[in-house]
């Protein structure tokens, strides 16, 4: 049973600018001071660009916390097949994620109009943090955060 006041989830834009390593820094810093306050549970949307950094940053968390689950929530089935912009490095790293994850959720087997919103939205509901990396007003990054402050939880962005 997953437990909200030990749950965060990670939303983020795909087109990561700027230091990568830094914000692989940011991000890992943060979750660990997460798990240091009880937090056991991190859920990723399996997009390319932050929630792949971030959940390859909770992995690398794990081989020092044994007792953390990154959970991924993905859309749809192979949803790499849909998206455009995936590189081959990209879908190897989805898989290997996906391989590494403690759960993996589909909100749905096949794509429709309005999955990714569901995805977010699952993340949301099921999470007390919220870490992003919001630098765009507008699109699905922002839509989350924004439905993430509407539900109470707290914002780490990690673009600082």
């Amino acid at each position: 049973m997953i437990c909200r006041e030990k749950t965060a989830c990670f939303t983020g834009h795909r087109d990561i600018k700027g230091d990568r390593d830094l914000l692989f820094l940011n991000v890992y810093n943060a979750v660990e001071k997460l798990i240091k306050s009880g937090y056991i549970y991190f859920g990723a949307g399996g997009a390319r660009g932050f929630d792949a950094l971030a959940s390859e940053a909770v992995l690398k968390l794990k081989e020092k916390y044994s007792n953390i689950h990154l959970i991924l929530v993905l859309p749809f089935i192979n949803q790499y097949e849909k998206e455009k912009g995936w590189s081959r490095e990209e879908i190897y790293e989805h898989k290997n994620i996906k391989e590494k994850a403690s759960k993996v959720v589909y909100v749905q087997r096949i794509y429709s109009k309005g999955c990714y919103y569901k995805r977010n939205r699952h993340l949301v509901d099921f999470s007390s943090v919220c870490l992003c990396y919001l630098y765009k007003m507008y699109g699905g990054t922002f839509y989350t955060v924004k439905y993430a402050k509407k539900r109470s939880l707290v914002i780490i962005n990690c673009i600082n």
